[in-house]
């Protein structure tokens, strides 16, 4: 990659860190000026997140580590080019014997061949429910084995407590990695970070480096007081309009009917046509036109009901009289479609597609709400931040989207939103850490905001999340664009009727 090209995008990096994104990197050969804007990154990112001084040692963690899953990238090749075994004790024992002088000796062969193979390093950094995440995979999986001797080797580092004492003892030297590592396990002790922020493990396709760093407390407190006090204060913000709530009571008794249902939304003839224009939308893709609501009730079923109440009432409270929030809601909007379709198309689940259209309509209502905020409050909010003494920087990250997933989840139970719909909202850049009786829904939302953030050119395709994509079948860029497009066509022409 030429070195011109090698310039850190400081808006990208930020607008990862504020919304939540992961934030990659991949090489296939780890050239000089690659580890060069590796560390431009990483000083970036750590400023943005307040934590410059943990700089050098993140710094030296992220060049370890992707040198040694070089190193195993070239472990493969070389072993492949001799018909060695990895996994074969006689085998393994015979390549290390003379593996570091005869790869070093001929590197540029080796980097080609790992190259030619598409084996990767891929760095990831994210910003995620106050916790700095940074790994480094490379795409061979890891032997039984070598994890073996890679946690022998973290046993025995967390046993020192200095340079000095790793030093003296006799490590071994085979594949260059023992001294390293013990390095890296001591930086983190400088970090204040214990044994439990660090692990290496393996899929059948990956080896996967983790280091996971919270951010300091009192950073974590001023954005958690800052977050309540802004959800507290939000009482412009009305609860919902009474005759939503006057559904909703009647569609959580049980001694209801369709009827009572159909009846009291009838009795508000706005609701009765805004409804019924969102039941005849594409969404529901029915045969025929429904122009009453108690046949809509019965087509739609009562979840579908209950779910469309939810993202009307929300929009209604917050509305879009401003472009920014109309922007937001087209977003949003074109979420719940291609999250929608996602589901419609790979995992044929009815509940889960009346479910997901609306997580995915309401993803974002922590950025509406931002959108929302009154001068007053505004000025109430700074007051508040003065009086504690909070960075003026928190108030300004959390307007640019920081935590914005966590206000939205706080609004949501304040509107006594369902599990999995909160789930959705406070987890759709954190799939990983939703509850798993709601993964269904949040890895839908998550993967259907990815797909608008990497049509918007936001993210590429190595910043979805692996695991999430295979759960859809879906294991190529080639794949992500085609469905991409079909999904783009298909909400053009939904926006067209």
């Amino acid at each position: 990659m030429p070195v011109q090209e090698l310039v850190v995008d400081e808006a990208k990096v930020k607008k990862a860190v504020q919304s939540g994104i992961p934030l990659t990197i991949t090489t296939f050969t780890l050239p000089h000026e690659i580890e060069l804007y590796i560390e431009q990154v990483i000083t970036v990112f750590l400023r943005l997140v307040n934590q410059e001084k943990l700089k050098d040692y993140i710094v030296y963690c992220v060049q370890e580590l992707s040198v040694n899953a070089k190193k195993a990238n070239t472990k493969r090749v070389y072993f492949n080019e001799r018909g060695l075994d990895l996994s074969n004790p006689d085998d393994y024992k015979e390549g290390m014997a003379n593996f570091k002088e005869n790869t070093l000796g001929n590197i540029a062969h080796y980097l080609q061949l790992q190259k030619d193979q598409g084996l990767y390093i891929k760095l990831i950094f994210q910003i995620k429910n106050n916790i700095i995440h940074i790994e480094v995979r490379n795409n061979v999986a890891v032997t039984k084995t070598e994890l073996i001797r890679i946690h022998d080797k973290l046993a025995r580092s967390r046993q020192y407590n200095n340079l000095e004492d790793a030093l003296s003892q006799v490590l071994d030297d085979s594949e260059g990695a023992g001294l390293g590592l013990v390095i890296l396990v001591l930086m983190l002790k400088k970090m204040g970070l214990d044994e439990d922020c660090f692990d290496i493990t393996g899929t059948d396709k990956e080896t996967i480096a983790r280091i996971v760093i919270p951010l300091e407390q009192t950073q974590v407190e001023n954005i958690s007081v800052l977050s309540d006090t802004i959800v507290n204060n939000v009482n412009s913000l009305p609860q919902f309009p009474e005759n939503i709530l006057m559904v909703q009571k009647l569609i959580n008794d049980p001694k209801s009917d369709m009827s009572d249902i159909a009846r009291q939304i009838s009795m508000d003839p706005a609701l009765t046509a805004d409804l019924l224009k969102i039941v005849n939308s594409a969404q529901y893709m029915l045969s025929k036109k429904v122009d009453s609501i108690s046949e809509a009730v019965k087509m739609v079923g009562i979840r579908g009901i209950k779910n469309l109440l939810y993202s009307y009432g929300t929009q209604k409270v917050l509305g879009d009289d401003t472009a920014d929030k109309k922007t937001l809601w087209e977003h949003s909007y074109k979420t719940a479609f291609y999250a929608y379709n996602l589901v419609k198309n790979f995992k044929k689940d009815n509940n889960l597609l009346d479910d997901v259209y609306v997580g995915g309509i309401l993803h974002d209502m922590g950025k509406i709400i931002f959108s929302n905020v009154h001068p007053d409050l505004l000025n109430k909010i700074k007051s508040f931040c003065s009086e504690k003494n909070l960075p003026s920087s928190t108030f300004e990250d959390l307007a640019a989207g920081l935590n914005h997933a966590g206000i939205g989840a706080l609004i949501a139970e304040k509107w006594n939103f369902p599990e999995g719909l909160v789930a959705a909202i406070r987890f759709h850049h954190d799939p990983e850490s939703a509850p798993k009786e709601t993964r269904n829904l949040v890895d839908a939302v998550y993967l259907a905001n990815m797909f608008c953030e990497y049509e918007a050119g936001n993210v590429a395709f190595d910043q979805f999340e692996s695991s999430i994509l295979d759960n859809y079948g879906i294991n190529s860029k080639k794949q992500v664009d085609s469905l991409l497009e079909r999904f783009r066509q298909g909400f053009k022409k939904e926006n067209q009727k």
